[in-house]
């Protein structure tokens, strides 16, 4: 059975994001959805709000699974038993810092392999920065994230929606 780790901070999850899970699904027996668990940052949203938002956005495919880590990816994978990390590529600046990672990841640990999906067309200028930044100026998100983090990102920001 072949496993795969799509991490990330999904800090919120987009419909980028869920381009790559069904796509990765399509090519793994199972596809765990690794939210980091990352101190240095300040997120949006805490992480078991994180998982708790994808769990629902991924609820329909069944061979997707949701949970948070800290610390090192390679680990993560080994205590998995992942074979690959699935990392999605929008443009070639994502490529030079990813290929620099899974560099890095596999000297850390050999056996686990990364592989890059390219960002479908539609969804290539989509980040989770950018979301916030809309949310934050009371643009429209709706074309962008799952139905059910629409409400929860305006709240952050503390903007009603009408």
């Amino acid at each position: 059975m072949k496993t795969a780790i799509y991490p990330g901070s999904f800090d919120p999850i987009t419909l980028g994001h869920l381009d790559v899970i069904r796509r990765s699904a399509k090519i793994f027996d199972k596809v765990i959805i690794g939210v980091l668990n990352n101190s240095s940052k300040s997120p949006l949203f805490l992480v078991e709000e994180r998982v708790k938002m994808i769990q629902e956005a991924v609820k329909d495919m069944e061979k997707v699974t949701v949970e948070s880590f800290s610390g090192l990816l390679v680990d993560f994978a080994k205590e998995k038993n992942a074979d690959v990390i699935v990392r999605g590529l929008r443009a070639i600046t994502d490529f030079e810092y990813e290929l620099q990672m899974s560099q890095l990841n596999n000297k850390l640990n050999p056996d686990v392999d990364t592989m890059f999906l390219t960002t479908s067309v539609e969804y290539a200028y989509l980040s989770s920065s950018a979301i916030k930044e809309i949310a934050k100026f009371g643009g429209s998100i709706e074309s962008l994230v799952p139905e059910n983090v629409i409400k929860p990102v305006y709240e952050k920001f503390q903007i009603t929606l009408s």
